[in-house]
């Protein structure tokens, strides 16, 4: 995920995201200072949080080794599991989708990346947009379906990963 968000686009992810992105283990390391130092900005506060905001972006493993007590300052839980993760992170691929800051092409780069990362968990192939994995082999390889048909698979998969999302959060 270390081109997610794009480092010029100015835009700092969630902590809930970003504690996603470590049970995934995706997370950028060397961008979470610079993130952190935005979430004290934004009223977030706690004495890991600050000494994360202070890093420099080269201490990656003093980052990672810290990053869980300040993610907890900021009440962003490491999701538990695989599965709990990438519903996170692929509601947000979906919003970027719905929001027109996302291609098709994107996305299904970004799933296909979590998916890889997970080691194929069927748990996160089963979620709406884990099922769309597959057609990474068929987008502009000449042969399957056309790149139209694929991105309308890919738009109603990021609806429906929308549909899951807000029915998870409207129970917590």
């Amino acid at each position: 995920m270390h081109d997610w968000p794009a480092a010029d686009s100015g835009e700092i992810p969630a902590p809930e995201l970003v504690a996603a992105w470590v049970a995934l283990d995706t997370a950028p390391s060397e961008r979470i200072p610079l993130w952190a130092a935005h979430w004290l900005a934004r009223g977030y506060d706690g004495e890991t949080l600050r000494k994360l905001a202070g890093l420099s972006s080269s201490d990656t493993h003093e980052v990672r080794d810290i990053l869980p007590a300040a993610l907890a300052d900021c009440a962003a839980a490491i999701p538990e599991s695989e599965a709990a993760a990438a519903q996170v992170a692929f509601t947000q691929l979906a919003r970027l989708h719905a929001d027109n800051r996302a291609t098709e092409k994107w996305v299904l780069d970004k799933v296909c990346e979590i998916v890889v990362e997970s080691d194929w968990d069927d748990s996160v192939i089963a979620l709406p947009l884990g099922r769309i994995f597959g057609l990474e082999d068929e987008w502009g390889a000449g042969w399957g379906r056309p790149e139209q048909q694929l991105a309308r698979e890919i738009q109603d998969a990021c609806g429906a990963q929308l549909a899951t999302g807000r029915t998870a959060n409207d129970h917590c």
